[in-house]
């Protein structure tokens, strides 16, 4: 089961990932919320992260911390 985070207006947001190439060649993996689950769902949040709510648009982001 995906992490689910509900904000303060009660919508419900699932943690995903997914692994990107940059221009340098570099790969770097970012994590994202979405509404719904998908593929690249993640159960828990990776360590050193921690969820929060922005303050005008109610989405939840990783914060390392």
């Amino acid at each position: 089961m995906a992490y689910e985070f509900t904000n303060s207006k009660g919508v419900k947001y699932y943690l995903h990932f997914k692994d990107v190439n940059l221009k340098g060649g570099r790969q770097q993996r970012i994590y994202f919320f979405a509404k719904d689950v998908r593929p690249g769902s993640l159960d828990e949040i990776p360590a050193g992260f921690k969820a929060i709510e922005t303050e005008r648009t109610g989405m939840p982001i990783l914060k390392k911390g």
